[in-house]
């Protein structure tokens, strides 16, 4: 239960804002749902993957975040995972004011529906 967890410091003027790697991941898994062409999120089976299908590793300088997905067949996939590293990115930063330092996008497969 002591699990321990990152979080994302942003200090204002009256306090600081802490945003914690759970809500990057949630964030990250909304937006890369979204891209048409994506089968939908891996179960990684980890303890590690906050969300289905997303890692999050939060740095000094910036979030990396790690989307397992699968691709709908009849996609072309580096265009899928290109349109989900840009909605990755732009929803985690209007969302919290944070940059995403690296969105890496692993294809697990294909889905035929």
């Amino acid at each position: 239960m002591g699990e321990s967890k990152e979080y994302m410091t942003h200090p204002e003027e009256l306090g600081c804002i802490h945003i914690s790697e759970d809500v990057l991941a949630s964030i990250a898994v909304g937006a890369a749902a979204e891209v048409e062409g994506v089968g939908g999120m891996m179960n990684l089976g980890s303890k590690k993957a906050i969300a289905r299908g997303v890692k999050v590793a939060v740095e000094e300088d910036g979030a990396v975040i790690d989307l397992y997905v699968m691709i709908r067949y009849g996609h072309a996939i580096p265009e899928v995972a290109e349109r989900m590293q840009s909605a990755v990115s732009t929803a985690v930063e209007s969302m919290t004011g944070f940059a995403a330092k690296a969105v890496n996008v692993h294809v697990g497969g294909v889905t035929f529906q």
